[in-house]
């Protein structure tokens, strides 16, 4: 805690050493105070908050915008003297029940911390600490609308080849067995190519991308290939189905509501290498799955648009929500032989705290690793250690040029 003067022990201790918390919950403990000698102060505040910071520079904490989620300050001491040797003093605070799960990512974070000051006579040294904790916010899938049904999508190409003297057109379609996905479940893809060409096409390759929007002045965009398989091409004047399965790995939910300045997607990209063409089949990942046995797979879909999907699509996606018969037979393509599967990156089930007060806590919050084990898919996956390409993938416009 560097020099504490006065003060040996400064400490926040939370009740039965709880770190994951659930919007609605009550945040309780103890402000622990050891003196070596008595201390005059003038107030000894508790501060329990929740906010939001964002910023263009990576890695960055001095925020460029920032939201607050809550604010709460318990004045647990008026005025007076601190005798030496030992002193606690217990806190609550509820957390609402309408605020976002803790994120941390390159340019932003939303975090929640109970912090604690002892404000001492003009001319002494202040003192502040602080401890964060963990907020958990389940997306329950079944309540993302028109989640039914599968993703799909289908782009035609035209293009030229042998020097431009000759002109092919190859087909691409793909859908995804589902809309929306939990850590652990299996996306089914199943992608056809109708090569109208000459030339055989290039490798086919699905990637999950996991989409970061943080809301500056000039919105920064943060694209992560999570997962990527391949198969390969289809020969000249042939069609093909490849179907293919990835596995979700461990990570945040989708839409994240009651925050206004990040905003997380998921997407699958289907792509071409020759001739270039791919498109995006927009998908959602939260905690509670999708209940496919509900009677709501007969009624037709809606025709509102989904107000999920309108802040990134591309001009011309279409999501078609046809139900398509399951005939999966999984992972065997028809025509495309195995396909090079890269494992999916390690989660890290910790979160960087960084901090800008002298007595921070440890920087790593290393008990949620070790005390909540089962929670681990749940808690902010870091990709930094993943041995995957590093290529972005093409942007939003790009795609949409592929398109035309």
């Amino acid at each position: 805690m560097g020099n504490m003067g006065k003060l040996q022990e400064f400490d926040i201790t939370f009740k039965d050493n709880k770190v994951v918390y659930s919007p609605g919950d009550a945040v309780s403990g103890t402000l622990k105070i050891t003196t070596a000698q008595a201390l005059l102060f003038k107030d000894i505040k508790v501060n329990c908050q929740g906010f939001c910071g964002v910023t263009s520079k990576i890695d960055d904490t001095a925020w460029t915008v920032e939201e607050q989620y809550f604010s709460s300050t318990l004045s647990v001491a008026d005025k007076g003297t601190l005798k030496q040797g030992d002193h606690s003093f217990p806190f609550k605070f509820l957390i609402p029940a309408s605020i976002p799960t803790s994120f941390e990512g390159n340019y932003g974070k939303i975090m929640y911390r109970v912090r604690a000051f002892i404000d001492t006579s003009r001319f002494s040294k202040d003192y502040k600490t602080e401890k964060p904790f963990y907020l958990l916010s389940l997306l329950n899938l079944n309540e993302v609308p028109d989640i039914h049904g599968p993703s799909s999508s289908s782009v035609t190409k035209t293009f030229t080849y042998l020097l431009g003297v000759k002109t092919g057109t190859v087909v691409l379609k793909a859908q995804s067995d589902m809309k929306g996905y939990t850590p652990g479940q299996v996306i089914k893809l199943t992608t056809e190519i109708d090569n109208r060409s000459g030339k055989t096409t290039g490798t086919v390759v699905a990637r999950l991308i996991q989409k970061v929007t943080y809301q500056t002045k000039k919105p920064t965009i943060d694209l992560r290939t999570l997962v990527q398989v391949e198969g390969t091409g289809v020969k000249a004047d042939k069609q093909a189905e490849w179907k293919e399965q990835i596995i979700v790995p461990p990570l945040r939910q989708s839409s994240m509501a009651d925050c206004g300045l990040i905003n997380m997607e998921y997407f699958i990209q289907i792509s071409l290498k020759s001739p270039v063409v791919s498109f995006l089949l927009p998908i959602h990942i939260g905690n509670i799955s999708v209940d496919t046995t509900s009677a709501q797979l007969s009624r037709p879909p809606p025709q509102t648009p989904d107000p999920l999907y309108s802040s990134a699509k591309p001009a011309k996606l279409e999501h078609s929500s046809r139900s398509e018969p399951s005939s999966h037979n999984q992972g065997h393509p028809t025509t495309a032989p195995r396909s090079a599967r890269r494992p999916a990156p390690k989660p890290v089930p910790r979160m960087r705290v960084s901090t800008s007060s002298p007595s921070a806590p440890p920087a790593e919050m290393d008990y949620l690793a070790n005390s909540m084990p089962t929670l681990y898919p749940l808690l902010p996956p870091e990709y930094s250690t993943s041995t995957l390409p590093h290529e972005a993938p093409p942007s939003y416009v790009e795609s949409c040029i592929s398109n035309t």
